[in-house]
C-alpha cells in the first residue's frame, strides 16, 4: 500500500487556520481506476468530552483495515498483476461540525479532497479534461456501522446494481447458514434522495457514483455519549465485514 497524508488548513467557527489531515491508502497508485472505500476518523466535539464515536466512525475505520488484512494475499496478487482497477481507502478528517452542521461547518476533509482531485489533471489517457476525480469508478462510504438490526437502502440510482449485489450476497450467506441467524440488513428497497448529508456529498456533486452504506434510521446512540463499545453488536459487525469482502472481491475479480 502507498499511504499519503493530505494535510491542509481551513477556517472553522471556533478557530481560523485549523489543520486537517486526510489519510489516503492506495493499493496500486499506477492503476488508472479506483474502487474507493471511505469513512471519517474524526470524532464529534461534545461538552462532556467523553464521546467515543464507536459507530461514528471507529467501526467503519476498523472494517476497512480488517478488509485489507483479511484479503492481503488476494490484494497483493491483484496488485502484482497490474490490473486496471485498484483499491483505495480514504480516511477523512473533519466530517463532524464544530458548532452546527452546515455546508461550511462539516465535511472539511471531503470537501477539500474532492476539489483538489478535480483540479488535478490525469494525462495518462491522452484525453483532455480528465481529472483524478474521474479515476473513481465507485465511491463506497461507510458510516454509523456496528449496531444490531440496522436497515440499509439503495440511495442512488447510479450505484443500485452494486447495492443489489450486497442484497444478493446477504441472502446467499443467510441461506448457507453463515449469517448467524441475524435478520437481513440490506433491504431490497430504493430510497433516492433521502437528504442524508455526509462525506459523499462533495464527490456526488462532481459526478462520482456513490454507494452510501449508512443505516436509516440512525442508531439510537447517534451523537450521544452512549455511542461506545457497549452499543456494538459483534455478530452484525462480522456479517458486515463478510459482505464488504464479498463486494470488493466481486468488483476486483479476486480469487478467494
Amino acid at each position: 500500500w502507498t499511504v499519503e497524508e493530505d494535510q491542509f488548513r481551513d477556517n472553522t467557527p471556533l478557530k481560523r487556520g485549523v489543520t486537517f489531515t486526510n489519510i489516503i491508502a492506495t493499493l496500486n497508485p499506477l492503476a488508472p481506476r479506483r474502487l474507493v472505500l471511505a469513512c471519517h476518523y474524526d470524532s464529534l466535539l461534545t461538552n462532556s468530552g467523553v464521546f467515543v464515536g464507536a459507530t461514528d466512525s471507529a467501526v467503519p475505520c476498523a472494517q476497512l483495515m480488517n478488509l485489507a488484512h483479511v484479503l492481503r494475499k488476494q490484494l497483493t496478487r491483484h496488485k502484482n498483476k497490474g490490473e486496471e482497477v485498484t483499491l483505495q481507502f480514504l480516511f477523512f478528517d473533519g466530517e463532524e461540525a464544530f458548532v452546527r452542521w452546515s455546508r461550511s461547518d462539516s465535511t472539511y476533509g471531503a470537501r477539500n479532497l474532492a476539489a483538489k482531485l478535480q483540479q488535478m489533471p490525469y494525462t495518462e489517457t491522452g484525453a483532455t479534461g480528465v481529472s483524478n476525480l474521474h479515476r473513481m469508478d465507485l465511491f463506497v462510504l461507510l458510516d454509523l456501522m456496528g449496531v444490531a438490526n440496522p436497515n440499509f437502502y439503495s440511495y442512488f440510482k447510479s450505484s443500485e446494481s452494486w447495492y443489489l449485489r450486497l442484497v444478493s450476497f446477504e441472502r446467499r450467506l443467510s441461506n448457507m447458514g453463515l449469517t448467524r441467524g441475524l435478520p437481513n440488513m440490506f433491504k431490497q428497497d430504493t430510497w433516492y434522495n433521502p437528504g442524508i448529508e455526509d462525506d459523499h456529498i462533495p464527490f456526488l456533486e462532481r459526478g462520482v457514483p456513490i454507494l452510501h452504506l449508512i443505516p436509516y434510521p440512525f442508531p439510537r446512540g447517534w451523537h450521544k455519549d452512549s455511542d461506545n463499545a457497549a452499543s456494538l453488536h459483534s455478530g452484525t459487525i462480522r456479517n458486515q465485514n463478510t459482505l464488504m469482502r464479498a463486494l470488493v472481491a466481486d468488483y476486483l475479480h479476486l480469487l478467494l
